[in-house]
């Protein structure tokens, strides 16, 4: 048996449903990291990574100790050389978190997933063994996120301006599942993931 200790990333576009394609991997007893809640961790309590955005973006980034969600949203998010700068101080922190979770959680697996929206815009994908794809029609994505977030098409939008074009993510993913159907469908192309990553591992 070879053992293979292997880091799995699950990416995907706004609204694609990669949370939901995650959320069945770890029902089923795999770990799954997800990066925004890393990050939202990191902005929070690292004081490092708060200095730098206070610096960068001002003060009105944090209400108290709280991140101001609606004035990253209006001022950062719908701007691509801001988003790319706040990623540029957030990145390096959580691959930093990423690695020493790794370290750790590899003694006793044989393989864990990382759920990370920007896979691709952080040059991340070498960091991982393999890179799995969640793709989607956009009308498709913008229903999801029009249904659980209540977006307005203009939000949605802004959002995905800022990732790369799923055509090109495909080009570079070692796995693609399209999730056009219900989530049962979803549920059982999870399924056939785990399968061929069980043949790999062991």
């Amino acid at each position: 048996m070879n053992n293979k200790k292997l880091k799995i990333a699950v990416t995907g576009n706004i609204g694609s449903g990669k949370s939901t394609f995650c959320n069945y991997i770890e029902s089923k007893g795999y770990k799954v990291l997800r990066a925004d809640d890393i990050a939202k961790v990191l902005l929070v309590n690292d004081e490092d990574v708060k200095s730098d955005i206070i610096s960068v973006f001002g003060p009105e980034t944090f209400s108290g100790k709280e991140l101001n969600k609606k004035f990253l949203a209006e001022k950062v998010f719908a701007d691509p050389q801001k988003v790319q700068l706040i990623n540029s101080i957030i990145h390096p922190a959580v691959l930093k978190n990423l690695n020493e979770q790794f370290n750790s959680l590899l003694v006793n697996e044989f393989f864990f997933f990382v759920e990370a929206a920007l896979i691709f815009e952080a040059d991340m994908e070498d960091f991982f063994d393999y890179v799995v794809l969640i793709s989607s029609e956009l009308r498709n994505r913008f229903k999801r996120k029009e249904k659980s977030d209540k977006y307005t098409f203009e939000e949605f939008k802004k959002r995905e301006e800022n990732q790369i074009k799923e055509e090109e993510k495909s080009k570079r993913a070692d796995f693609e599942f399209k999730n056009n159907g219900s989530i049962q469908e979803l549920e059982q192309k999870a399924e056939l993931l785990l399968m061929i990553l069980k043949g790999i591992a062991t």
